[in-house]
């Protein structure tokens, strides 16, 4: 099983995320508001694609169980 903080997410993405989120830290603006704030943004971005990654994980062993039962 994989780590929560990599469901469903490629290594590709997970570094890339990594790396655009260290250039955020450098390079990024001084001080902003949770809803402005490119890091945040970042966070919330990859939090939805676990979710969306989670959900469709899910329904394929909800659809395999169906199936297996029948």
């Amino acid at each position: 099983m994989a780590k929560p903080e990599n469901e469903g997410l490629s290594l590709g993405y997970r570094i890339g995320y990594r790396i655009q989120y260290a250039m955020w830290e450098v390079f990024g603006p001084a001080q902003l508001g949770a809803g402005d704030d490119p890091q945040m943004r970042l966070k919330r971005r990859r939090q939805a694609k676990v979710e969306a990654a989670r959900a469709e994980r899910e329904a394929r062993e909800a659809s395999a169980r169906t199936a297996d039962a029948a």
